[in-house]
């Protein structure tokens, strides 16, 4: 795969697990706008929008054509250990954004930005860590 079509391809899939990400909380925000319904939006819209990112990631990013729940239950936990310092970008700057101008367009512009900083820092750790042996455009 070229660079520019991998470059394209991840930001596609970025924006699809943005869109579920925020979709999944404006849906819960519509059931509870207070506090508690921030948290659960935030922490509910994550998990979406990281099972999705994982399920494309693995196959069309790092072509890794592993099957089962044996090679799911080594991935997906590294996976996500990779993403719990790029999570702490998107939170802190959504949160940020939220706390600052009180406003869903404001926190969703934070959102977007951070899941757009954290993305990029995802690639690089996942190309490194967990998808090793599938890995394309150059990998160790």
């Amino acid at each position: 795969m070229s660079p520019m079509a991998l470059v394209f391809r991840y930001s596609a899939f970025a924006v699809l697990a943005t869109l579920a990400n925020l979709g999944t909380q404006r849906l819960v925000l519509s059931v509870d706008d207070g506090a508690a319904g921030f948290a659960l939006a935030v922490f509910l819209g994550t998990m979406v929008g990281l099972v999705l990112k994982y399920l494309l990631d693995k196959q069309w990013i790092f072509n890794d054509r592993s099957t089962g729940i044996a090679a799911h239950g080594r991935k997906f936990p590294l996976y996500v250990t990779m993403g719990i310092m790029t999570t702490a970008i998107f939170w802190g700057m959504e949160t940020a954004f939220w706390l600052a101008f009180h406003s869903d367009a404001m926190r969703e512009l934070g959102a977007v930005l951070g899941l757009t900083a954290g993305y990029i820092v995802k690639y690089w750790l996942d190309r490194r860590f967990v998808f090793v042996k599938g890995a394309v455009a150059g990998s160790a």
